[in-house]
């Protein structure tokens, strides 16, 4: 055994030296003596050491180990975590397609995926999965996991559901031929106003570009003529999907982003003849959480005056991750070069000081009061660029907005962030709608009726207080009317979601949105568009 352990161990050490030699292109001594001296020290464990030693196990800890030391971004995937890890980007995974809650250890259908094989067989919103293949699938040990597990599956697989529906005595079998399942990048899309548009972009995939076009269409047939962008807590993706996104906003030859590394020569991204929205009125939103493509499109349109951002400084990502296959089939996905916005802007933040602390510059910018006081921001004069209209910017950490949205703190009392931390906003919903989702849907066929009539009134929030008071947050007068307009809603974008869809959702939800308002504002008005020259 130990013979057969250390052929493999050989063989690894062989490949690991033939993969560093065809990526590194280095044939330096010290390369080579550094390969020798990894290699020697796992053949000393494997020889000498006094117990038996998981040795993929070691191998795997000083790869995570020695990726630390470089940079924030550079990641080691193992081979068991690279699909799941790639899901979100691919754009789909492979399932029945059903969005669901786990509402009183019994799995609730909040809505079937569109086009999905659920939607195709008839399975509704309010739908209880409670037996899978014949197995019991309700209780106490029924969480995501569980799910995951029994109805994800290889395409053109079946799987058996029995569903409880409401006024329905006996349980409805549907036999489910799983498919691919698209994961939408796109939240919402819908009609500001009868002249603008808004669009909320949750990452950028393979498939995002495709839903834009879709979504971006169907605006301008409604009469769009002028965009709001949402890229507020999108943590990026593909560079490719960021530029091809970029490329919709701006002239022909126009400079998107450039990369360059040590090892990685200088390329530039420029704009084609693709772009569906080069003319009309642009604003993005970004804050905190927006990063890497979220602040390529952000920097390609502030650089060229194309738009108006606004909002908070962005995360600060400025590096570029490609990945490279190990011969176990894991990835490491090792930063290889960094962008640079049109100007010249490298906009990633400094990490010199390690992982750990680089993390807690969110922590930092509360701290210093930057969420709130734009003038807390401080940016040396060392990293000042100007546009095209000669509009200064900053580089070397993040995306500073041309409009700046402080974040209100004062709607959200103790007595909200209970509700929000036990999650009583989607249980009371869910609850809410498992009661009374025919009523709704008779009252309300149409959003644009809910959104006209739909009034959370005083006796559904008492409901909701004493809910919450039976679910251990107890009533809070002063919390409740310090977070009362909050929490109306939350509530009623909630029931919008589940009696409509996402754009519902965020339809109503913007109503009290700081940013999305600001937009709108800004937009209608139009003196900051020709204010700053911003080319439309």
């Amino acid at each position: 055994m130990k013979k057969i352990n250390r052929i493999k161990l050989s063989l690894v050490i062989i490949l690991s030296a033939l993969v560093f030699c065809q990526i590194g292109h280095s044939q330096s001594s010290n390369a080579k003596e550094t390969v020798q001296k990894f290699a020697a020290t796992l053949q000393i464990i494997d020889y000498f050491y006094v117990d038996t030693v998981d040795q993929p196990g070691i191998v795997e800890t000083a790869i995570v180990e020695m990726l630390k030391e470089l940079d924030p971004h550079s990641v080691y995937i193992s081979k068991e975590d690279v699909e799941k890890a790639n899901e979100p980007l691919v754009g789909n995974f492979e399932g029945i397609g059903v969005q669901f809650q786990i509402f009183k250890d019994t799995i609730l259908v909040i809505a079937p995926i569109q086009g999905g094989p659920s939607e195709k067989l008839g399975i509704m919103a309010g739908d209880k999965i409670v037996k899978i293949d014949g197995e019991n699938a309700t209780g106490s040990e029924i969480d995501n996991n569980f799910v995951f597990k029994r109805l994800r599956g290889k395409k053109g697989t079946k799987v058996v559901v029995s569903i409880a529906r409401k006024n329905r005595k006996e349980l409805l079998d549907f036999t489910i031929v799983r498919d691919k399942i698209p994961i939408n990048s796109i939240d919402a899309s819908y009609m500001a106003t009868p002249d603008i548009g808004y669009i909320k972009i949750n990452r950028f995939s393979k498939t995002t570009l495709e839903e834009f076009d879709k979504a971006v269409s169907g605006l301008i047939e409604k009469g769009m003529e002028k965009l709001i962008l949402d890229l507020r807590y999108n943590s990026g993706g593909y560079l490719k999907t960021a530029v091809d996104l970029s490329d919709q906003f701006l002239d022909t030859g126009k400079l998107i982003v450039y990369t360059e590394g040590l090892k990685s020569p200088k390329y530039n991204f420029n704009a084609t003849d693709k772009g569906v929205f080069e003319k009309g009125q642009l604003v993005v939103l970004i804050n905190e959480g927006s990063a890497s493509a979220s602040e390529i499109v952000s920097g390609a349109v502030q650089d060229w005056d194309r738009g108006i951002i606004v909002g908070r400084r962005s995360f600060g990502k400025g590096l570029v991750q490609k990945p490279f296959r190990l011969p176990d089939e894991s990835i490491i996905r090792l930063t290889t070069a960094k962008y640079y916005t049109p100007t010249g802007r490298c906009i990633q933040k400094p990490y010199e000081d390690g992982i750990e602390d680089y993390y807690k510059d969110f922590s930092r910018r509360i701290k210093h009061g930057e969420l709130v006081h734009a003038d807390s921001i401080d940016f040396p004069d060392s990293l000042k660029y100007f546009t095209q209209a000669n509009r200064v910017v900053y580089g070397g950490g993040g995306i500073m907005p041309d409009v700046f949205i402080p974040f209100d703190s004062t709607r959200f009392s103790d007595y909200y962030i209970d509700l929000r931390r036990k999650n009583l906003f989607n249980s009371f919903t869910l609850q809410y709608m498992d009661n009374h989702r025919a009523d709704l849907q008779k009252q309300y066929p149409e959003f644009s009726v809910f959104k006209e009539k739909f009034i959370f009134d005083n006796d559904q929030m008492a409901d909701f207080v004493d809910y919450a008071e039976e679910k251990g947050v107890k009533k809070d007068e002063e919390g409740l009317d310090q977070s009362l307009v909050e929490i109306q809603h939350v509530l009623t974008a909630l029931i919008a979601r589940n009696l409509f869809d996402y754009n519902a959702y965020f339809d109503v939800i913007n109503e009290i949105d700081d940013g999305f308002q600001k937009a709108i504002d800004i937009i209608q008005s139009n003196t900051l568009f020709e204010k700053l020259s911003i080319n439309y």
